[in-house]
């Protein structure tokens, strides 16, 4: 099938608490650029599926209160191409929005799902993975989403685990068996050690026909919600009336939603250096280390006697460290955060707390 059905879809709307105090409500990490490459997140994100479809074949969902920024980072986006969600309601509404307006346009559109704020190292190989998907999900009514070989005992991933032989004639296309949530350590490694266990990336591939009928199985009322608006999808009518329905909608995700109930599910087995970014410990594995082990994004930065710490430094602001190991150490112009990078975790309760005392002036 040629690229002129191929869609992707990316999302956008999340808040990336675990990134504070870089990632704030008002400019949350995708619209960032954390890596210090000179693009954000979301354009990195949005020039990778540049080389898989047509410029005007991907739609970017995200939060009313953050098109604004979507249009001024991705100026060659059509207002059309931005789908603003009036409420926060996860992932499973955000699929069956942008699935209507694609089937509306396209009868014989196949879509790629993606987040806006993941790491993709090798290009190359990303690109021929999801060819791949796309392949398996245009010769049958199937949902297919990436599986990322692991090498270690993630406690921070979901796990997919497959199984071999059914349904594809692709050695690396997989049948899916079973869905795990973040694991304990115990349960990861022995994933890891089955060799049967894979990352859920949570990019997933299919076609609008396919999802939408996955949609009438599993979430018929949400299915039924979406389907009232045809023959708005497209038009000026579609604001109104997805502004009119979105609220009554389940706050559930496509995963627990779709993906880990339906039978037809299939995974691609895949390495192409990815990492969703989630904290500030992912982060450090894949930014450059000095000889010491410490990363940092700064043009101020003084390090003497530190080793294996992550260092942020917003704009110009002169940061002098001594004597830290293995801390986050992130530096805005309105907040410090020095935390023990075995702790990240605790970066939520962090955020929680501030918002008790302080309403949302710091998050």
């Amino acid at each position: 099938m040629s690229k002129e059905h191929t869609y992707c879809v990316i999302m956008a709307g999340g808040v990336g608490s675990r990134f504070w105090p870089m990632s704030r409500s008002v400019y949350p990490k995708q619209f960032l650029d954390f890596l210090g490459l000179g693009r954000t997140l979301l354009q990195q994100t949005y020039d990778r599926f540049l080389t898989i479809c047509p410029a005007e074949n991907i739609l970017v969902v995200t939060n009313a209160q953050y098109a604004a920024l979507v249009k001024d980072q991705l100026p060659n986006l059509k207002d059309h191409q931005v789908l603003a969600e009036p409420a926060r309601r996860n992932t499973a509404p955000c699929v069956a929005y942008a699935a209507h307006v694609i089937a509306a346009r396209d009868p014989k559109a196949r879509m790629i799902v993606a987040p806006s704020d993941h790491l993709v190292l090798k290009e190359d190989a990303f690109r021929d993975t999801v060819e791949l998907a796309l392949g398996q999900a245009s010769t049958s009514d199937c949902l297919v989403t990436l599986g990322i070989m692991p090498n270690r005992p993630d406690t921070g991933y979901g796990y997919i685990q497959f199984k071999e032989g059914e349904g594809s004639a692709h050695p690396r296309v997989k049948k899916v068996k079973t869905f795990t949530e973040k694991p304990d350590h115990e349960t990861a490694l022995r994933f890891l050690e089955s060799g049967d266990f894979l990352w859920n990336a949570g990019i997933f591939i299919w076609t609008a026909n396919s999802i939408l009928k996955a949609f009438r199985t599993y979430l018929p009322e949400m299915a039924a919600r979406f389907q009232d608006g045809e023959g708005s999808y497209g038009t000026p009518k579609e604001a109104a009336f997805i502004a009119g329905i979105y609220d009554g909608c389940d706050n559930v995700s496509i995963d627990y939603g779709i993906m880990e109930k339906a039978d037809n599910v299939f995974t691609v087995v895949s390495e192409f250096g990815w990492s969703d970014l989630g904290t500030w410990g992912s982060l450090y594995e894949h930014l450059p280390h000095d000889t010491d082990g410490n990363t940092r994004v700064g043009k101020a930065v003084k390090l003497y006697d530190c080793a294996r710490n992550v260092v942020h430094a917003q704009d110009d602001r002169l940061l002098v460290l001594q004597g830290l190991e293995d801390f986050i150490v992130v530096s805005t112009k309105d907040a410090l955060l020095v935390c023990r990078k075995q702790d990240e975790q605790q970066i939520k309760r962090f955020v929680n707390d501030l918002t008790a005392e302080h309403g949302d002036r710091y998050v």
